[in-house]
């Protein structure tokens, strides 16, 4: 869906999975900047959103989620995961409940999938699960924002900001009184430093949720059974994931960024097999060229890596 704000001056189109909205609007620091400073916005209009409701709608989500939903207090923001049965991740989604319905904003082109799972496991609970992707659009203020939540249908209360479901036909307009708008260049080299992972880029098919810190934020060890619970069990209780995230401060003298899948070696062994690969990259206002990586979980903490040719040490994120 390309989004309106592609219209505002400056606006630079995203490509791959961001296309739809704008990557940047002239100049990523000073976006960057006034994000970190609660300042703007960032159009997210492209990510999928997913709505349930119904009386079991809490109750139902919790036997299908990681998280522990069913006493999920309304305005309170979490993260869950939807995992096959071997506990690979299928889908994230970032919740919200409002008292009646339960908001959810996905992957780009996810939603459609995660919808017929949904379906898929209704049975006989009073539950109705919708793809909204086409009526509302989700839009994110930074932290200490005194942009105006007035109109929206939903809020997910954030450490780093807000989430916002606002009525797609009105985004423009909205929009407008959020301040100067962002790319989302400036959106990911922040979530990069805040390590945050991302379904489809720190993921792919084999990742397990330990691997990449979704433990912390998106999973209860405590809760009842739900698919793929049991890998999910058995690695934190008896052993160690086969991956680990790690951050990486890269080399500021190269003039490229490694991209998605660029494969990372140790740098006393640049021939060496390779040892993980670059998940996301981004040039951050203070902090230079930053990414994060998916190695091995044997490589050691201490270790400088080569992202592609691009030497870079290691912040721990995954313990070893």
């Amino acid at each position: 869906m390309k989004s309106p704000l592609l219209a505002l001056p400056g606006a630079v189109p995203a490509e791959g999975a961001d296309e739809g909205v704008a990557a940047h609007y002239g100049d990523i620091f000073r976006e960057q900047r006034n994000l970190s400073r609660g300042t703007g916005f960032v159009d997210l209009s492209h990510r999928g959103v997913v709505t349930v409701t119904g009386a079991d709608r809490l109750a139902w989500l919790h036997l299908l989620l990681t998280q522990h939903v069913s006493g999920l207090e309304p305005q309170h923001a979490t993260e869950a995961l939807v995992l096959s049965p071997n506990g690979h991740v299928e889908h994230a989604l970032y919740l919200v409940d409002d008292g009646t319905t339960t908001w959810a904003h996905v992957e780009p082109g996810t939603q459609e999938a995660l919808v017929g799972y949904l379906e898929s496991m209704k049975f006989f609970y009073r539950v109705e699960v919708a793809d909204a992707t086409a009526d509302y659009a989700v839009v994110h203020l930074p932290a200490g924002s005194t942009g105006s939540v007035e109109g929206a249908a939903a809020v997910r209360e954030l450490p780093y900001g807000r989430d916002l479901f606002v009525p797609r036909a009105e985004l423009a307009e909205r929009a407008a009184g959020y301040g100067p708008a962002a790319g989302v260049w400036a959106y990911e080299a922040l979530r990069i430093e805040g390590h945050r992972p991302r379904l489809g880029f720190e993921t792919d098919h084999r990742t397990i949720p330990h691997e990449v810190d979704w433990l912390r934020t998106a999973v209860h060890l405590q809760k009842g059974c739900y698919r793929g619970q049991e890998t999910v069990a058995r690695v934190h209780n008896l052993g160690r994931p086969p991956r680990r995230l790690v951050f990486l401060h890269l080399d500021g003298t190269e003039e490229t960024l490694p991209p998605h899948g660029t494969e990372v070696r140790l740098a006393s062994d640049p021939d060496g097999r390779a040892l993980g690969v670059v998940t996301s990259s981004a040039r951050h206002h203070e902090l230079g060229p930053i990414a994060l990586a998916v190695v091995k979980r044997n490589v050691p903490v201490d270790a400088v890596l080569l992202a592609g040719t691009v030497p870079g040490t290691q912040d721990v994120i995954v313990p070893q």
